[in-house]
């Protein structure tokens, strides 16, 4: 009874701090506009940056790591079983995509499900972060670098960590990127996605 209560606890708090949205309040602290009115609306670091403060989006993409991070590893070390690890990284995920303290409304998870996965198995992330850079350097699309990652993750973990609760979870982590981003999608298939560059040059 006493570990399934302190199993509740942990993913109770997971999903706390995964509630905390770094882009509303580092730009607060900067005295840049609320993410969540001005570009894509999206409170994430791609949406600060469009403020054209880069250390805003730094510390926004750095933050959004870290609370994915912090409560996965934490489980870790403290003897968590695989099960109960995965289940904390799913609430610090869930904490971001809807976060109790903006009413439910964060953001598309990106970062913070790779905060997840490197607390789990930092080689996994390696590759998952050259695929991403990859696919944004030959199309541009930051979008479409990101669902092929999150497709990719489950499948990379399959074969680097063989644990079951944690391709679940890449898996059930997949799934809710590619909800998330249905829009990009959406304006991707439509030929009105907007693109990044990478190279500093058109």
């Amino acid at each position: 009874m006493l570990n399934l209560f302190l199993s509740l606890v942990a993913l109770f708090l997971a999903y706390l701090v995964g509630s905390f949205s770094s882009a509303i309040i580092i730009s607060r602290l900067k005295g840049l506009e609320d993410p969540r009115k001005v570009g894509s609306g999206n409170p994430g670091a791609t949406n600060v940056l469009r403020s054209g403060d880069k250390m805003a989006a730094i510390l926004t993409l750095a933050g959004d790591i870290f609370k994915g991070f912090l409560p996965v590893m934490v489980a870790r070390l403290a003897g968590g079983s695989p099960l109960l690890v995965a289940l904390v990284g799913l609430a610090a995920f869930l904490g971001h995509l809807y976060p109790v303290y903006y009413q439910f409304k964060g953001g598309k998870g990106v970062a913070t499900a790779g905060g997840v996965l490197l607390a789990l198995s930092p080689l996994s992330v390696f590759f998952l972060i050259c695929i991403w850079f990859v696919v944004a350097f030959l199309t541009r699309y930051s979008s479409l670098a990101a669902l092929i990652g999150a497709v990719a993750a489950p499948l990379i973990l399959m074969l680097i960590k063989p644990v079951l609760a944690y391709i679940l979870l890449g898996g059930v982590i997949a799934g809710f990127l590619i909800w998330r981003h249905r829009e990009n999608i959406n304006r991707l298939l439509n030929g009105k996605e907007s693109k990044i560059n990478l190279t500093g040059s058109d």
